[in-house]
C-alpha cells in the first residue's frame, strides 16, 4: 500500500473489530479509531438496554465518522465500526475520493455468540447480537476475512489482498 488509506474494519459486535483494528493500524503506522468511542450517549443508553439502534439513531454517528476519515486520509487511519448496511458504508466512504477499504470480520453467529458471552464490561448486550445479524448486508465490495483465523493472521491476509490495488 503505497498511498495512505482510510481502512474500515466493520463486523457485527463481538467479531474482533477492536482487536484486528488496533494491531493493524499499528502494523501500518496509521491512527487508531473505535467507532463505539464516538456514539452518542442516547446511542449508548439505547444499546444498554437492549434496544436496537435504527438507521436514523446511526446517521449522525456515521457522518462524525467520516469526518474523521476525511480529516485523516492524507495520513491514513483505521476506523473500526460495524458498518451493517450498504447505505452505511456509502456514508462512510463520502468525499473519500477511492481511498478507502473495508476489511470485513467474517463469522457465524454461534462462534460471535461464544466471544461475547466472555466478555465483560461492555455496553452492548449479547442479546442484540440476532438484530446485528438480522441488520447485516453482506458487502459486495470489502475484503472479507474469516474470524476463525487469529488477528495475525487476518492482517497479513488483508495487507497481501490490499497491496496490489492502487
Amino acid at each position: 500500500m503505497n498511498k495512505p488509506r482510510i481502512i474500515y474494519v466493520m463486523g457485527v459486535s463481538g467479531s474482533g473489530k477492536s482487536t484486528v483494528g488496533s494491531l493493524l493500524a499499528k502494523r501500518l503506522g496509521y491512527q487508531f479509531f473505535d467507532g463505539d468511542d464516538y456514539h452518542p450517549q442516547s446511542n449508548l443508553s439505547k444499546m444498554s438496554r437492549g434496544e436496537a439502534l435504527t438507521d436514523t439513531d446511526r446517521m449522525g454517528w456515521l457522518k462524525l465518522l467520516n469526518k474523521i476519515a476525511i480529516e485523516n486520509q492524507e495520513k491514513g487511519a483505521i476506523i473500526v465500526c460495524s458498518a451493517l448496511k450498504e447505505n452505511y458504508r456509502i456514508q462512510l466512504q463520502k468525499n473519500l475520493d477511492n481511498n478507502s477499504e473495508f476489511l470485513y470480520l467474517q463469522g457465524s453467529m454461534k462462534a460471535i455468540s461464544k466471544r461475547l458471552a466472555k466478555r465483560k464490561e461492555h455496553f452492548m448486550p449479547t442479546g442484540l447480537l440476532q438484530s446485528q445479524f438480522d441488520t447485516l448486508e453482506e458487502p459486495k465490495n470489502a475484503i472479507c476475512i474469516s474470524i476463525i483465523k487469529t488477528p495475525v493472521e487476518i492482517i497479513t491476509e488483508f495487507i497481501k489482498k490490499v497491496a496490489p490495488r492502487k
